[in-house]
């Protein structure tokens, strides 16, 4: 099979999940299966407590000072009230001269929504995960401080309201980075019998070489 029926047989596969993203309004970055677990925390928190948690996650090169909060305004007419949106962007600029580069955000549709989390406590969980130096590739590392950071996200908003919520995940990296291999490499599993494996079996069954 070609690269270009690859492609299209894997779009068929896992567009309809993409399409269906109700927290992840924009993705550049995450690998699927992190799309279906921030769906399934923003599901739960979002059941249990009435607060929406949205995640733009950018490839984009943001300027220097560029207003992360003018930049969600396209994006208001797809998120409902109240809610906290969560801006990743490891490619924007934060200054010129040191060439550092990646910025999040979080922006509450209020105060009083603000008010449910601690702000620093969320940075902190991604930013711990996308610093250090370690084996992982800054892909996955993104992909598990998204995670990690959202995670935080939901369970300071649950314990405001003194609500413990199922599916959030420990505040621990080596945990998170575990669950993140499992997930890549039983989808990369899949992909393999679908594309490699399968079609061998089929042929030797049939006779076929």
């Amino acid at each position: 099979m070609n690269k270009a029926r690859v492609r299209a047989t894997l779009l068929a596969l896992f567009l309809p999940l993409l399409l269906n993203a109700t927290f992840t309004l924009k993705n550049d970055l995450l690998k699927l299966e992190a799309v279906q677990l921030i769906e399934k925390i923003g599901t739960e928190l979002q059941t249990k407590t009435g607060v929406h948690t949205y995640v733009l996650a950018t490839n984009e090169h943001f300027p220097e000072r560029y207003n992360l909060v003018a930049h969600a305004k396209q994006y208001e007419e797809n998120m409902s009230k109240p809610y906290v949106l969560f801006i990743f962007a490891p490619y924007a600029t934060i200054t010129k001269r040191s060439e550092a580069r990646g910025r999040m955000g979080l922006i509450p549709s209020s105060d009083r929504v603000r008010a449910m989390y601690n702000y620093d406590d969320v940075r902190d969980a991604g930013i711990n995960i996308v610093a250090i130096k370690d084996s992982n590739t800054p892909e996955d590392k993104y992909n598990i401080g998204i995670l990690q950071t959202y995670s935080v996200l939901a369970d300071n908003i649950a314990t405001s309201k003194d609500i413990t919520l199922e599916n959030t995940i420990p505040d621990e990296m080596g945990t998170m980075v575990m669950i993140l291999r499992i997930l890549v490499y039983s989808g990369t599993l899949v992909l393999l019998w679908l594309f490699v494996l399968r079609p061998f079996y089929m042929r030797m069954k049939h006779g076929k070489k």
